[in-house]
């Protein structure tokens, strides 16, 4: 066989080498240890938690290293894309703050080791597939589709391995004379590789997640170049991560199948391969059992979910990082006012079985992250994220920012802050009582307090009232109150013998917090009463004992 001539005859357009590929595509110039990652999402319109998963992996590889981060668009697959999937990944990557040193971007490339789209090189694979070709290394497959059928009906009947390899592989040898023919006569083609591969020998390998691992020898003549001329994605991620210098890959672990391929052609091209980091799958409790997160049955799954239920960006990175490293809930601990970005992220405390997704979890770190933000940094992300899923709500909030802003500053601060937040869907129900529009009481008084004694303190806190009050004498005053209803004042002594009183000041206080704020849960009431105002303080004890007449 001429594999100089198979080569022209595949490739007559391409007049590249691979020397002339390589002088485009120097060696990057970085400090020593520097890592260099890409996440090479396809734009089938989908983002999801693992790729969330891996992109903030692939971030904290790169950065905390001093090395490059960038976004790969892996197109190649044109069945699969749908309209604006690249715009939705690089919104959605935008959003969660992502911050790619190069790559894809709305208004084209920006790097020096682009096109960072594949199917904008593929003259690039095309060079290199002819190269393999000339090699002897590569060859054309002309099968239908319904001939590869045949052969796996026939394989399955002999109870033998799937694919195209070996006996199996019936274009691999096929003299020049007769691809000239095909050729001829316009048939179209595919590109495989040939294998060397045996299944009776073994790959070694060093996963980065996984540690010392073995496979069988990949023995299958997989496809190169698709009839189109645009690659798989074996032999396009083989090519692009050799000549944009990765040195990192960060990939889940359903592709360990197709290691020993990869391997084997980035030996077939004599390149060095990056470390490989394959990540454990996301699972979640299914009854008593763990199963896969699942894009059909876990709405949680898709990334759309965290926005549209309002958690805040940093939480779910945050919470991530849990998943990421066993020992990040340890270092927040140690860390509490510390950026999540300062955190020594660690290839080897990563999870080797399955990473377990608790929503519950989401939740509190949610809850602490938000805690921690001043009472400006809340009100801008809730706004922002009223005023796409609650504009009634979002007009409420900036019809008085100052006012919104001092109902989400109260027990902010200090060593322990309130934990009142999840998500942003939970602000409209812990601040509707502060706005009269939202305002709904539910009149749940402490039922061992009378219903004359509730008319009672009502109408006699209203005339005590007093927004010039500090916190003593506000206080003060219920406790006097608390005392001329009989009831007690001192709650160690209602505790040595409750049944001495009708009722303490505990169930005054209730009594006038469920008058002012429709419910029994509520931040301070001191401070609720300042915010809300003398006029409307006032309004709702009036409102509250004209309901009880």
């Amino acid at each position: 066989m001429n594999y100089n001539e198979l080569a022209e005859l595949l490739f007559p357009d391409i007049h590249t080498t691979p020397e002339d590929i390589a002088a485009q595509y120097p060696p990057r110039q970085l400090p020593e240890g520097a890592k260099v990652t890409r996440i090479a999402p396809s734009p089938t319109g989908f983002m999801h938690l693992g790729n969330l998963f891996g992109a903030i992996a692939d971030e904290r590889l790169a950065h905390q290293s001093g090395g490059v981060f960038y976004l790969r668009i892996e197109d190649t697959d044109q069945k699969r894309e749908v309209p604006g999937g690249v715009e939705t990944i690089l919104k959605v990557f935008a959003d969660y703050n992502l911050n790619f040193d190069e790559g894809a971007t709305i208004d084209g490339d920006n790097g020096a080791y682009g096109p960072y789209r594949q199917r904008q090189r593929a003259k690039i694979y095309q060079t290199y597939a002819k190269w393999l070709v000339q090699q002897g290394k590569a060859y054309p497959c002309f099968c239908t589709e319904e001939e590869l059928a045949a052969i796996r009906e026939q394989q399955a009947a002999l109870k033998e391995n799937f694919g195209y390899y070996g006996k199996w592989a019936v274009h691999r040898d096929m003299p020049l004379e007769q691809i000239k023919e095909k050729l001829a006569a316009g048939e179209p083609f595919v590109l495989r590789f040939r294998s060397e591969g045996s299944l009776e020998r073994r790959v070694k390998f060093t996963d980065l997640v996984k540690g010392a691992m073995e496979f069988p020898e990949n023995d299958q003549d997989v496809v190169l170049l698709k009839s189109d001329g645009i690659p798989t994605y074996h032999f396009a991620h083989v090519v692009d991560d050799h000549l944009m210098g990765t040195t990192h890959v960060v990939r889940g672990e359903e592709w360990l199948a197709t290691l020993p391929i990869h391997l084997q052609l980035f030996q077939a091209m004599g390149w060095k391969p990056p470390k490989y980091v394959h990540t454990a799958q996301l699972m979640k409790m299914d009854g008593e059992s763990k199963r896969k997160l699942s894009k059909r049955k876990d709405p949680e799954l898709a990334l759309d979910f965290y926005k549209q239920e309002g958690y805040c960006v940093p939480a779910v990175k945050e919470y991530i990082l849990t998943l990421l490293n066993s020992n990040y809930e340890d270092w927040r601990l140690a860390n509490p006012d510390s950026p999540m970005e300062s955190f020594p992220f660690n290839t080897k405390k990563m999870s080797v079985s399955g990473s377990l997704f608790d929503i519950d979890k989401l939740n509190d770190v949610s809850k602490n992250v938000i805690s921690r933000m001043s009472a400006q940094q809340v009100y801008t992300l809730l706004t922002q994220w009223a005023e796409q899923f609650d504009q009634p709500f979002h007009a409420l909030l900036t019809r008085d920012p100052a006012y919104a802003q001092s109902i989400l500053a109260i027990g902010r601060g200090g060593k322990k802050p309130r934990k009142d937040l999840a998500v942003w869907a939970d602000a409209k129900p812990y601040m509707n009582f502060f706005y009269d529009e939202l305002f709904q009481p539910d009149d749940c008084y402490p039922e061992n307090v009378s219903l004359e004694d509730r008319k009672t303190i009502l109408t006699q806190y209203a005339k005590l009232y007093d927004p010039a009050d500090d916190n003593t004498t506000w206080f003060d005053k219920i406790k006097g109150l608390t005392d001329q209803l009989g009831y007690a004042s001192n709650m160690k002594e209602f505790k040595k013998d409750p049944s001495a009183w009708p009722g303490n000041v505990g169930d005054v206080s209730m009594v006038i917090r469920v008058a002012v704020t429709g419910r029994q849960n509520s931040p301070d009431m001191y401070e609720v009463m300042g915010i809300l105002g003398q006029e409307r303080v006032l309004a709702r004890l009036k409102a509250a004992l004209a309901r009880l007449s």
